[in-house]
Protein backbone atom coordinates (compact mmCIF):
# COMPACT_ATOMS: atom_id res chain seq x y z
CA UNK A 1 0.00 0.00 0.00
CA UNK A 2 3.16 2.52 0.38
CA UNK A 3 4.70 1.43 -2.51
CA UNK A 4 1.50 2.27 -4.71
CA UNK A 5 1.02 5.71 -2.67
CA UNK A 6 4.67 6.70 -3.47
CA UNK A 7 3.88 5.35 -6.74
CA UNK A 8 1.01 7.83 -7.57
CA UNK A 9 2.95 10.73 -5.91
CA UNK A 10 5.95 10.44 -8.45
CA UNK A 11 3.15 10.25 -11.31
CA UNK A 12 1.73 13.48 -10.09
CA UNK A 13 5.20 15.09 -10.08
CA UNK A 14 5.59 13.84 -13.57
CA UNK A 15 2.34 15.30 -15.04
CA UNK A 16 3.19 18.32 -13.46
CA UNK A 17 6.56 18.52 -15.02
CA UNK A 18 4.95 17.81 -17.56
CA UNK A 19 2.16 20.53 -17.97
CA UNK A 20 4.10 22.91 -17.09
CA UNK A 21 6.86 22.36 -20.22
CA UNK A 22 3.70 22.16 -22.34
CA UNK A 23 1.99 25.65 -21.01
CA UNK A 24 5.85 27.10 -21.23
CA UNK A 25 6.16 25.88 -24.84
CA UNK A 26 2.85 27.58 -25.69
CA UNK A 27 3.34 30.81 -24.37
CA UNK A 28 6.73 31.26 -26.43
CA UNK A 29 4.52 29.72 -29.07
CA UNK A 30 1.68 32.43 -28.18
CA UNK A 31 4.28 35.36 -27.71
CA UNK A 32 6.24 34.95 -30.85
CA UNK A 33 3.80 35.69 -33.20
CA UNK A 34 2.32 38.71 -31.20
CA UNK A 35 5.19 40.43 -30.80
CA UNK A 36 6.12 40.37 -34.74
CA UNK A 37 2.62 41.72 -35.40
CA UNK A 38 3.16 44.37 -33.15
CA UNK A 39 6.67 45.22 -34.73
CA UNK A 40 5.79 45.23 -38.11
CA UNK A 41 3.28 47.97 -37.09
CA UNK A 42 5.16 49.43 -35.11
CA UNK A 43 7.84 49.97 -37.68
CA UNK A 44 5.10 50.51 -40.36
CA UNK A 45 3.51 53.59 -38.50
CA UNK A 46 7.48 55.11 -37.66
CA UNK A 47 8.40 55.09 -41.15
CA UNK A 48 5.23 56.54 -42.34
CA UNK A 49 5.34 59.29 -39.35
CA UNK A 50 8.77 59.96 -40.16
CA UNK A 51 8.08 60.14 -44.03
CA UNK A 52 5.00 62.66 -43.17
CA UNK A 53 6.83 64.72 -40.68
CA UNK A 54 9.86 65.12 -43.45
CA UNK A 55 7.71 66.45 -46.29
CA UNK A 56 5.79 68.94 -43.57
CA UNK A 57 9.45 69.96 -42.42
CA UNK A 58 10.78 70.29 -46.24
CA UNK A 59 7.45 72.84 -47.32
CA UNK A 60 8.86 74.97 -44.32
CA UNK A 61 12.26 74.95 -45.23
CA UNK A 62 11.34 75.81 -48.61
CA UNK A 63 9.29 78.86 -47.60
CA UNK A 64 12.60 79.69 -45.97
CA UNK A 65 14.50 79.65 -48.88
CA UNK A 66 16.65 76.32 -46.52
CA UNK A 67 17.96 73.68 -48.93
CA UNK A 68 15.49 70.57 -49.26
CA UNK A 69 16.79 67.06 -48.23
CA UNK A 70 15.37 64.29 -47.61
CA UNK A 71 16.38 60.71 -45.81
CA UNK A 72 15.20 56.98 -46.81
CA UNK A 73 15.06 54.31 -44.59
CA UNK A 74 16.96 51.61 -46.69
CA UNK A 75 16.88 48.52 -44.49
CA UNK A 76 14.99 47.48 -41.30
CA UNK A 77 16.94 44.11 -39.18
CA UNK A 78 15.06 43.34 -36.52
CA UNK A 79 16.16 39.77 -34.32
CA UNK A 80 13.78 38.80 -31.90
CA UNK A 81 14.85 36.67 -28.79
CA UNK A 82 12.22 34.79 -27.05
CA UNK A 83 13.06 32.78 -23.61
CA UNK A 84 11.08 30.73 -21.19
CA UNK A 85 12.15 29.35 -18.00
CA UNK A 86 9.42 27.07 -15.50
CA UNK A 87 10.07 25.63 -11.66
CA UNK A 88 8.52 24.42 -8.86
CA UNK A 89 7.79 25.68 -5.41
CA UNK A 90 6.08 24.25 -2.58
CA UNK A 91 2.67 25.16 -2.01
CA UNK A 92 2.03 28.61 0.74
CA UNK A 93 -0.57 26.55 2.65
CA UNK A 94 -2.10 23.08 2.51
CA UNK A 95 0.12 19.79 2.77
CA UNK A 96 3.55 21.68 1.95
CA UNK A 97 4.86 18.39 1.93
CA UNK A 98 2.86 16.78 -0.87
CA UNK A 99 1.87 19.91 -2.96
CA UNK A 100 4.25 21.82 -5.67
CA UNK A 101 3.31 25.08 -7.28
CA UNK A 102 4.39 25.86 -10.82
CA UNK A 103 6.55 28.58 -11.49
CA UNK A 104 6.65 30.02 -15.19
CA UNK A 105 9.06 32.99 -16.05
CA UNK A 106 10.01 34.52 -19.89
CA UNK A 107 11.55 37.52 -21.52
CA UNK A 108 10.95 39.22 -24.66
CA UNK A 109 14.37 40.65 -26.54
CA UNK A 110 14.20 42.66 -29.64
CA UNK A 111 17.63 44.26 -31.32
CA UNK A 112 16.80 46.09 -34.56
CA UNK A 113 19.19 47.07 -36.99
CA UNK A 114 17.71 50.34 -38.99
CA UNK A 115 19.89 51.79 -42.08
CA UNK A 116 18.64 55.34 -43.23
CA UNK A 117 20.25 56.43 -46.40
CA UNK A 118 20.68 60.51 -47.63
CA UNK A 119 18.81 61.29 -50.96
CA UNK A 120 21.45 63.38 -52.69
CA UNK A 121 23.82 62.95 -55.85
CA UNK A 122 21.88 61.82 -58.77
CA UNK A 123 19.09 60.15 -57.07
CA UNK A 124 18.30 63.58 -55.72
CA UNK A 125 18.47 64.84 -59.60
CA UNK A 126 16.36 61.93 -60.30
CA UNK A 127 13.08 62.13 -57.56
CA UNK A 128 13.16 65.88 -57.13
CA UNK A 129 14.50 67.97 -59.88
CA UNK A 130 12.74 65.71 -62.90
CA UNK A 131 9.32 67.01 -63.56
CA UNK A 132 7.02 64.15 -63.64
CA UNK A 133 5.57 62.87 -66.39
CA UNK A 134 2.16 62.65 -68.14
CA UNK A 135 1.93 58.70 -67.17
CA UNK A 136 2.59 59.35 -63.68
CA UNK A 137 -1.03 62.26 -63.78
CA UNK A 138 -3.11 59.91 -65.44
CA UNK A 139 -2.21 56.99 -63.11
CA UNK A 140 -3.46 59.25 -60.53
CA UNK A 141 -6.45 60.03 -62.54
CA UNK A 142 -7.47 57.05 -62.82
CA UNK A 143 -7.32 56.26 -59.02
CA UNK A 144 -10.68 58.82 -59.12
CA UNK A 145 -8.51 61.74 -57.43
CA UNK A 146 -10.04 64.92 -58.11
CA UNK A 147 -8.66 66.63 -61.44
CA UNK A 148 -8.78 70.12 -59.80
CA UNK A 149 -6.75 68.82 -57.12
CA UNK A 150 -3.75 66.94 -59.21
CA UNK A 151 -3.78 69.81 -61.21
CA UNK A 152 -3.44 72.83 -58.72
CA UNK A 153 -0.93 70.85 -57.24
CA UNK A 154 1.59 69.22 -59.88
CA UNK A 155 0.78 71.61 -62.88
CA UNK A 156 2.88 75.08 -63.17
CA UNK A 157 1.14 76.45 -65.88
CA UNK A 158 -1.59 75.77 -68.66
CA UNK A 159 -0.90 76.67 -72.45
CA UNK A 160 -3.58 77.57 -74.75
CA UNK A 161 -3.38 76.75 -78.40
CA UNK A 162 -6.04 78.95 -80.49
CA UNK A 163 -5.48 78.97 -83.99
CA UNK A 164 -3.98 82.36 -84.19
CA UNK A 165 -1.92 82.22 -80.87
CA UNK A 166 -0.71 80.58 -77.84
CA UNK A 167 -1.13 81.69 -74.58
CA UNK A 168 0.71 80.67 -71.27
CA UNK A 169 -0.85 80.68 -67.73
CA UNK A 170 1.03 80.45 -65.07
CA UNK A 171 -0.11 78.53 -61.52
CA UNK A 172 1.07 81.40 -59.32
CA UNK A 173 -1.21 83.99 -57.20
CA UNK A 174 1.65 86.68 -57.75
CA UNK A 175 0.63 86.88 -61.21
CA UNK A 176 -2.87 87.52 -60.89
CA UNK A 177 -4.27 87.17 -64.32
CA UNK A 178 -2.47 84.00 -65.01
CA UNK A 179 -3.12 82.57 -61.65
CA UNK A 180 -7.17 82.97 -62.18
CA UNK A 181 -6.83 81.98 -65.69
CA UNK A 182 -5.34 78.86 -64.64
CA UNK A 183 -8.13 78.34 -61.86
CA UNK A 184 -10.73 78.62 -64.15
CA UNK A 185 -9.05 76.07 -66.03
CA UNK A 186 -8.79 73.53 -63.83
CA UNK A 187 -12.15 73.99 -62.10
CA UNK A 188 -13.87 73.91 -65.50
CA UNK A 189 -11.70 70.03 -65.89
CA UNK A 190 -13.27 69.55 -62.14
CA UNK A 191 -16.97 69.99 -63.32
CA UNK A 192 -16.50 67.51 -66.46
CA UNK A 193 -15.21 64.78 -64.19
CA UNK A 194 -17.68 65.75 -61.40
CA UNK A 195 -20.88 64.57 -64.14
CA UNK A 196 -18.13 61.25 -65.21
CA UNK A 197 -17.78 63.03 -68.83
CA UNK A 198 -13.71 63.13 -68.45
CA UNK A 199 -11.26 60.72 -70.12
CA UNK A 200 -7.20 60.32 -69.76
CA UNK A 201 -6.33 57.88 -72.30
CA UNK A 202 -3.32 57.17 -74.68
CA UNK A 203 -4.24 58.41 -78.33
CA UNK A 204 -4.15 55.42 -80.56
CA UNK A 205 -2.90 55.89 -84.00
CA UNK A 206 -3.19 53.73 -86.83
CA UNK A 207 0.69 53.13 -88.54
CA UNK A 208 0.40 51.55 -92.27
CA UNK A 209 2.90 50.39 -94.74
CA UNK A 210 2.98 48.94 -98.26
CA UNK A 211 5.77 47.18 -99.59
CA UNK A 212 6.18 44.72 -102.86
CA UNK A 213 6.01 41.26 -101.52
CA UNK A 214 8.64 40.57 -103.29
CA UNK A 215 10.84 42.23 -100.27
CA UNK A 216 9.32 40.11 -97.46
CA UNK A 217 11.29 36.98 -97.04
CA UNK A 218 9.34 33.79 -96.63
CA UNK A 219 10.88 32.83 -93.00
CA UNK A 220 10.05 35.99 -91.88
CA UNK A 221 6.19 36.28 -92.57
CA UNK A 222 5.26 34.71 -90.01
CA UNK A 223 6.66 37.06 -87.27
CA UNK A 224 5.54 39.64 -89.50
CA UNK A 225 2.09 38.33 -88.29
CA UNK A 226 2.83 38.71 -84.77
CA UNK A 227 3.36 42.08 -84.85
CA UNK A 228 1.13 43.59 -87.47
CA UNK A 229 -2.28 42.98 -89.45
CA UNK A 230 -0.79 41.96 -93.20
CA UNK A 231 -3.39 42.43 -95.93
CA UNK A 232 -2.23 41.31 -99.36
CA UNK A 233 -2.95 42.89 -102.95
CA UNK A 234 -3.38 40.60 -105.73
CA UNK A 235 -4.14 43.45 -108.29
CA UNK A 236 -0.76 44.99 -107.61
CA UNK A 237 0.83 42.31 -105.52
CA UNK A 238 1.89 44.26 -102.33
CA UNK A 239 1.33 44.03 -98.77
CA UNK A 240 -0.11 46.22 -96.61
CA UNK A 241 1.31 46.48 -92.60
CA UNK A 242 -0.68 48.03 -90.33
CA UNK A 243 0.09 48.40 -86.66
CA UNK A 244 -1.76 50.28 -83.60
CA UNK A 245 0.47 52.21 -81.75
CA UNK A 246 -0.13 54.23 -78.67
CA UNK A 247 0.45 57.68 -78.88
CA UNK A 248 0.35 60.96 -76.26
CA UNK A 249 -1.80 60.66 -73.12
CA UNK A 250 -5.08 63.25 -74.19
CA UNK A 251 -7.48 64.58 -71.74
CA UNK A 252 -10.82 64.88 -73.30
CA UNK A 253 -14.41 65.50 -72.78
CA UNK A 254 -15.41 62.81 -75.27
CA UNK A 255 -14.29 58.89 -76.54
CA UNK A 256 -11.07 59.48 -77.91
CA UNK A 257 -11.41 55.79 -79.57
CA UNK A 258 -14.82 57.35 -81.83
CA UNK A 259 -11.80 59.83 -83.52
CA UNK A 260 -11.57 59.61 -87.33
CA UNK A 261 -8.09 58.27 -88.35
CA UNK A 262 -7.66 62.17 -89.71
CA UNK A 263 -8.57 63.54 -86.86
CA UNK A 264 -5.91 61.00 -84.50
CA UNK A 265 -3.06 62.31 -87.24
CA UNK A 266 -3.98 65.59 -86.95
CA UNK A 267 -4.42 65.44 -82.96
CA UNK A 268 -0.80 63.56 -83.25
CA UNK A 269 0.78 66.35 -85.29
CA UNK A 270 0.13 68.88 -82.71
CA UNK A 271 1.62 66.37 -80.33
CA UNK A 272 5.41 65.77 -81.62
CA UNK A 273 6.63 69.22 -80.28
CA UNK A 274 5.40 67.93 -76.65
CA UNK A 275 7.37 66.91 -73.81
CA UNK A 276 6.69 64.18 -72.41
CA UNK A 277 6.22 66.39 -69.53
CA UNK A 278 3.12 68.27 -70.86
CA UNK A 279 0.32 66.32 -70.86
CA UNK A 280 -2.46 67.63 -73.92
CA UNK A 281 -5.83 67.90 -73.28
CA UNK A 282 -9.04 68.82 -75.86
CA UNK A 283 -12.37 69.79 -75.25
CA UNK A 284 -15.01 69.83 -77.82
CA UNK A 285 -17.90 71.44 -78.60
CA UNK A 286 -21.27 69.27 -78.67
CA UNK A 287 -20.05 67.13 -75.54
CA UNK A 288 -21.05 67.85 -71.72
CA UNK A 289 -18.50 71.09 -70.97
CA UNK A 290 -18.28 71.92 -74.42
CA UNK A 291 -20.17 75.60 -73.75
CA UNK A 292 -16.15 76.31 -73.52
CA UNK A 293 -13.84 74.42 -75.71
CA UNK A 294 -10.13 74.78 -75.45
CA UNK A 295 -7.03 72.85 -76.67
CA UNK A 296 -3.67 72.66 -74.86
CA UNK A 297 -1.30 70.97 -72.79
CA UNK A 298 -0.76 71.16 -69.04
CA UNK A 299 2.82 71.63 -68.14
CA UNK A 300 3.73 69.62 -65.23
CA UNK A 301 6.25 70.27 -62.00
CA UNK A 302 9.13 68.52 -60.60
CA UNK A 303 8.78 67.37 -57.02
CA UNK A 304 10.92 69.82 -55.89
CA UNK A 305 9.20 72.86 -57.17
CA UNK A 306 5.92 70.93 -55.60
CA UNK A 307 7.21 71.81 -52.07
CA UNK A 308 8.36 75.54 -53.24
CA UNK A 309 4.99 76.30 -54.46
CA UNK A 310 3.35 75.05 -51.37
CA UNK A 311 6.05 76.87 -49.08
CA UNK A 312 5.16 80.15 -50.84
CA UNK A 313 1.69 79.34 -49.37
CA UNK A 314 2.90 80.03 -45.93
CA UNK A 315 3.67 83.58 -47.01
CA UNK A 316 2.95 85.97 -48.84
CA UNK A 317 1.45 83.78 -51.89
CA UNK A 318 -1.39 82.53 -50.86
CA UNK A 319 -3.84 81.04 -53.03
CA UNK A 320 -7.26 83.01 -52.95
CA UNK A 321 -10.99 82.54 -54.44
CA UNK A 322 -10.83 82.26 -57.80
CA UNK A 323 -14.65 82.06 -59.22
CA UNK A 324 -15.42 79.72 -62.07
CA UNK A 325 -16.18 80.45 -65.74
CA UNK A 326 -19.50 81.49 -66.61
CA UNK A 327 -19.47 78.70 -69.37
CA UNK A 328 -18.29 76.43 -66.90
CA UNK A 329 -21.38 73.81 -65.50
CA UNK A 330 -21.75 73.69 -62.10
CA UNK A 331 -19.30 72.11 -59.37
CA UNK A 332 -19.82 69.99 -56.21
CA UNK A 333 -19.95 72.06 -53.23
CA UNK A 334 -16.62 72.52 -51.32
CA UNK A 335 -14.01 71.91 -54.31
CA UNK A 336 -12.86 75.49 -54.79
CA UNK A 337 -11.04 75.85 -51.77
CA UNK A 338 -8.74 79.47 -51.36
CA UNK A 339 -5.49 77.27 -51.43
CA UNK A 340 -4.12 74.02 -52.67
CA UNK A 341 -3.21 72.92 -49.07
CA UNK A 342 -3.78 75.48 -45.93
CA UNK A 343 -1.10 75.29 -43.54
CA UNK A 344 -1.34 76.39 -39.49
CA UNK A 345 1.78 78.30 -38.12
CA UNK A 346 1.81 79.09 -34.52
CA UNK A 347 4.13 79.90 -31.69
CA UNK A 348 2.10 77.08 -29.63
CA UNK A 349 1.53 73.66 -30.16
CA UNK A 350 -1.49 73.36 -32.45
CA UNK A 351 -4.96 71.10 -30.86
CA UNK A 352 -6.92 69.37 -33.43
CA UNK A 353 -4.30 68.69 -36.11
CA UNK A 354 -3.48 65.52 -37.10
CA UNK A 355 0.50 66.26 -36.56
CA UNK A 356 2.97 68.93 -36.50
CA UNK A 357 6.70 69.88 -36.35
CA UNK A 358 8.24 72.33 -34.86
CA UNK A 359 11.14 74.56 -36.69
CA UNK A 360 12.74 77.80 -35.67
CA UNK A 361 10.43 77.92 -32.48
CA UNK A 362 7.17 77.88 -34.18
CA UNK A 363 5.21 74.88 -34.77
CA UNK A 364 3.45 74.14 -38.56
CA UNK A 365 1.25 71.73 -39.05
CA UNK A 366 -1.56 71.03 -42.21
CA UNK A 367 -5.08 72.77 -41.22
CA UNK A 368 -7.32 69.76 -40.62
CA UNK A 369 -10.03 71.43 -38.03
CA UNK A 370 -11.33 73.94 -40.63
CA UNK A 371 -13.48 73.60 -43.00
CA UNK A 372 -12.03 72.19 -45.86
CA UNK A 373 -10.21 69.49 -43.78
CA UNK A 374 -11.12 66.72 -45.54
CA UNK A 375 -9.46 68.79 -48.68
CA UNK A 376 -5.98 69.01 -46.92
CA UNK A 377 -6.18 65.63 -45.54
CA UNK A 378 -6.78 64.69 -49.43
CA UNK A 379 -4.07 67.17 -50.56
CA UNK A 380 -0.92 65.35 -47.63
CA UNK A 381 -2.24 62.06 -49.02
CA UNK A 382 -1.86 63.00 -52.83
CA UNK A 383 1.93 64.88 -52.09
CA UNK A 384 3.07 61.77 -49.92
CA UNK A 385 1.99 59.14 -52.85
CA UNK A 386 3.79 61.90 -55.42
CA UNK A 387 6.79 61.68 -53.42
CA UNK A 388 6.42 57.90 -53.23
CA UNK A 389 5.79 57.45 -57.24
CA UNK A 390 9.06 59.60 -57.29
CA UNK A 391 11.16 56.38 -55.43
CA UNK A 392 13.68 54.77 -56.60
CA UNK A 393 15.78 51.68 -55.48
CA UNK A 394 17.23 53.18 -52.14
CA UNK A 395 21.03 51.73 -52.19
CA UNK A 396 21.50 49.09 -49.27
CA UNK A 397 25.33 48.57 -49.08
CA UNK A 398 28.45 50.17 -50.47
CA UNK A 399 26.89 53.65 -49.79
CA UNK A 400 27.48 56.18 -46.57
CA UNK A 401 24.46 55.58 -44.68
CA UNK A 402 23.43 56.66 -40.80
CA UNK A 403 23.00 52.55 -38.99
CA UNK A 404 20.78 52.96 -35.74
CA UNK A 405 21.28 49.83 -33.65
CA UNK A 406 19.10 49.55 -30.15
Amino acid sequence: MKYKKKQSRYQWSFLQRLLCLSVMILSAGCVSPMALNRAVIAYDEAVTDSISQQLLVNIVRAHYRQPVHFTGVSNIAATFTFSANAGAMPALGGLAGTTLMPIFGGSLAESPTISIVPIEGEEFTQRLLTPFPQSKLTLLLRQHFDVDMLLRMMAQEVRLMNPEQQSVYRNNPSDKASYEMFRRVVLHFSAIQDHNQLYAEPLLLNHIWKIPSSSIVPDSFQSLQKEFTVHYHAEDDTFTLRKQIPGPILITNYDPDRLSEEEREALNEHARDWDVSDIAFDIRAGHYGGEWPMSGVFRLRSFHSILGFLGKSLGYEKGYHVEKDARTPPILHNENPDQTMEFMASNSLPSGVDFSIRWNDRYYAVNTVGSHARWNRDAFQLLFLLFQMTVTDLPRIGVPSITIAK
